[in-house]
């Protein structure tokens, strides 16, 4: 076999495996996307943790006078669930504070389990009937219709109702509303409406549904939009904030107080945002549990007659004390000291790290592996979790799950951005704190290299989810891109600094709707210093770094009778801009020398003289730039003359080798 032929089969070797890899990264969703990293054994604290005697059933509270947020609306809802054909019944008493000054003649109202309807909805035509890695069941339908709209004087408006498609005029979505209203509210006076909806639960899919007996309520009732004042979110003039139910959307809705009494089979239980304040209700083999929760911006609840109830009381320097609450499938009976575990060192380094989670309650569903399509999602003082495929799933099936789920709580729970608009500031802020807390305590530390090559269509973090157009695509550039352009902002600034930021950040815009340049001048204000042409470039332009050691020119020199060797190497910037480059230089005895380029320009020539000539040269070798996503261009042999082809197959193996080490830990 020949030198040639060795090094081309090896070079397709390697261009298979990473294929081969990233096929099976790209089949995966944003949740199991999270890392490439070996999973190491946990601290053998936990295996030996023992947890307390838990109760038969969930505790009773009651709210307290302290008032976090504006408030703007107030749910009273019943519902009841029809197990038998997997359908709710509901009645809502709204209350909505006008925050504006401008008289309003209209209220709009989200029907979301309008997008499992029928396939004509702007939901699944985007999604093609696929969420991350679930997929809408067959003849799995679900929908929601408002049944009677009254105002508190009898005015029936039922037929009022229009449904409007404000994103892409698709006259078959009805996922938003328009009621035309009988008066006029003005601002800071309130109106209150009553209404009946039903719904009929889809088979498990896109984070709601039913399955067997297992039932989760996600955005199940009709839900006022959001009415933005002038200022908020930058907007110079006030008024609704609109939009469809996407394929790659997910939430945005005003903070309020929710009162919700779920009626439900006697042998079921319950598991809702906040908390339960009276004993259950039990009559002709049904019981209904009251929920509360004020100062949050949804309600979520899942019931199952097979949920197994844990739970403990947490506190820490930080937390003053929450009710840990755990619903778990029979199939994770065993496993439920790991879920505890996550949720405490998430809660607790989490109000470390952001400032102290503000409720008393925080449940964690853990569904049948069948209604998986509900897990991984986040509600306020409730997350679910994946329902695991075996008996000891890994830390990034569960831990990381939880804990992603439960900062959530923190950045877009809390901090409540418009996740239609700008879903980075939740998904990649999250990413991030996820990312820290995984590998401070199991050890996980994620791949970055291979999540900035993965990232092939970078665009901007600034855009609406739907307008990425993919699912992956979106999953890329929301979760991993907005994550890698938080992880440079800290190389630059430091660990610390970077620290003070993300805290100034979460307490000054807790129970409000920041936007991204909320975020920029906290930053700014944070380092002292101008931000405005990085966040131009990877944040509202949606660049990527990419360095290239484009030439090497070896000259012999005669100096003092003896002979060296005079080495030019040029370095171009094909993306954004970046400041100190690292760049190693080998020579042909094994020499080294480290240099760093402090990115001015876009192009430098480095001359370097020694007695033997240079043999390679690689470009930033410990892959401290995380933006960067094209590795191909960074190392150059000077002796060969087709350096693209070199080139590419020095980094396809340096880029196999970082692979392989995470595979095969």
């Amino acid at each position: 076999m020949t030198r040639r032929t060795l090094f081309f089969g090896i070079s397709i070797l390697a261009l298979c495996l990473i294929a081969g890899t990233i096929r099976y990264t790209l089949s995966m969703g944003p949740s199991t996307q999270t890392s490439f990293a070996p999973k190491k054994v946990k601290p053998q604290a936990i295996a030996q943790k023992s947890g307390p005697v838990l109760p038969q059933s969930e505790s009773i509270q009651q709210p307290t006078a302290e008032i976090l947020s504006d408030r703007i609306s107030e749910y009273h809802i019943q519902v009841q669930l029809n197990e038998q054909d997997n359908t709710l019944t509901g009645t809502e008493t709204l209350t909505w504070t006008h925050p504006g000054k401008k008289a309003v003649n209209e209220l709009y109202f989200h029907l979301y389990p309008n997008a499992f309807a029928s396939a004509n909805s702007t939901f699944m035509k985007e999604s093609g009937g696929k969420l991350r890695s679930d997929v809408m069941p067959k003849d799995g339908w679900g929908a929601m219709e408002l049944t009677e709209i009254r105002t508190t004087d009898g005015i029936s408006l039922l037929h009022r109702v229009q449904f409007v498609q404000p994103d892409d005029g698709n006259t078959h979505d009805r996922t938003l509303a328009k009621v035309r209203l009988p008066v006029t509210v003005r601002g800071g006076e309130s109106i209150t409406l009553k209404i009946n909806f039903t719904v009929k639960l889809p088979k498990i899919f896109a984070r709601m549904g039913a399955s067997g007996d297992f039932v989760m309520a996600g955005q199940w009732f009709p839900k006022l939009s959001v009415y933005e004042p002038a200022g908020t979110r930058g907007r110079t003039a006030e008024g609704w904030n609109l939009h469809q139910y996407h394929g790659n959307s997910e939430f945005y809705s005003d903070f309020g107080i929710y009162s919700v009494n779920i009626n439900v089979p006697e042998t079921y239980t319950v598991a809702a945002t906040g908390f339960q304040t009276k004993p259950a209700v039990l009559k002709d083999g049904r019981k209904t549990v009251q929920y509360y929760a004020d100062d949050v911006h949804d309600f979520a609840w899942s019931a199952s007659p097979d949920f197994i109830y844990a739970e403990e009381p947490f506190s820490s320097a930080e937390v003053p004390g929450v009710r840990i609450k755990l619903y778990l499938d029979p199939a994770h009976k065993d496993l439920k000291e790991r879920y505890f575990y996550a949720a405490k060192v998430a809660l607790m380094n989490f109000s470390k790290w952001y400032g102290p989670y503000p409720y008393s309650t925080l449940s964690v569903v853990v569904p049948p592996i069948e209604g998986n399509g509900a897990g991984g999602m986040e509600y306020p003082t409730l997350v679910t979790a994946f329902g695991a495929g075996s008996d000891s799933p890994g830390y990034d099936e569960l831990e990381r799950t939880v804990i992603h789920e439960i900062g959530h709580q923190f950045f877009y729970g809390m901090v409540a951005n418009n996740e239609f608009e700008e879903a980075w500031l939740d998904e990649a802020f999250t990413s991030y704190a996820e990312d820290k807390l995984m590998e401070q305590e199991f050890g996980i530390a994620p791949n970055l290299p291979i999540q900035a090559a993965l990232i092939s269509s970078p665009a901007t973090l600034t855009q609406p989810a739907w307008k990425y157009g993919s699912g992956d695509t979106y999953a890329k550039n929301a979760y991993y891109r907005g994550k890698l352009v938080l992880l440079d902002i800290e190389r630059q600034v430091g660990a610390k600094t970077m620290k003070r930021i993300l805290y100034n950040y979460a307490q000054k815009y807790k129970f409000k709707h920041p936007t991204t340049a909320d975020f920029q001048r906290v930053v700014e204000q944070t380092t002292g210093r101008s931000w405005k042409s990085y966040f131009n470039q990877y944040i509202y332009d949606g660049k990527m770094a990419d360095f290239s050691v484009d030439r090497i020119t070896v000259t012999p020199v005669t100096k003092d009778g003896s002979t060296i060797y005079e080495s030019e190497v040029e370095i171009s910037r094909k993306g954004g801009t970046a400041s100190k480059i690292p760049l190693l230089f080998s020579f042909k005895d094994g020499h080294t020398i480290h240099k760093v380029w402090n990115g001015d320009g876009d192009r430098v020539q480095m001359k370097l003289q020694y007695k033997e000539p240079l043999e390679w040269v690689r470009l930033d070798p410990e892959y401290s730039l995380v933006l960067e996503n094209k590795h191909i261009n960074n190392f150059i042999k000077a002796e060969v003359k087709e350096p693209v082809s070199t080139r590419a197959s020095l980094s396809i193996t340096k880029l196999l080798e970082s692979l392989l080490g995470t595979l095969f830990w």
